[in-house]
């Protein structure tokens, strides 16, 4: 699976709107409201690099409200649960 997170810059006045049609897409798994110089994000998960191209310019970029997209492709996952699992031992400790 590919994941892109694609940084959104929507209308002020549309972005629940923007955000709630955005998660409505398919290929879209999550949509983030965030501060700063982005009003959103959006995590966008594919099986091939090509879909990213038909997810995002042909869907996420025609949703009313939405003004400019900047798009990044993960090439690897860390996380918290990932960490755990690759450290557990198999015992429940408590």
């Amino acid at each position: 699976m590919i994941t892109a997170i694609v940084f959104i810059n929507a209308e002020v006045d549309r972005i629940p709107e923007v955000a709630e049609e955005l998660a409505a897409l398919d290929g879209v798994s999550e949509v983030y409201s965030v501060t700063g110089h982005i009003d959103l994000i959006a995590l966008v998960r594919v099986r091939r690099t090509e879909e990213i191209a038909d997810v995002v310019a042909d869907r996420v970029n025609k949703v009313p409200g939405v003004r400019s997209t900047e798009t990044h492709i993960a090439f690897r996952t860390y996380s918290q649960h990932d960490l755990e699992a690759a450290f557990s031992i198999g015992g429940d400790f408590e």
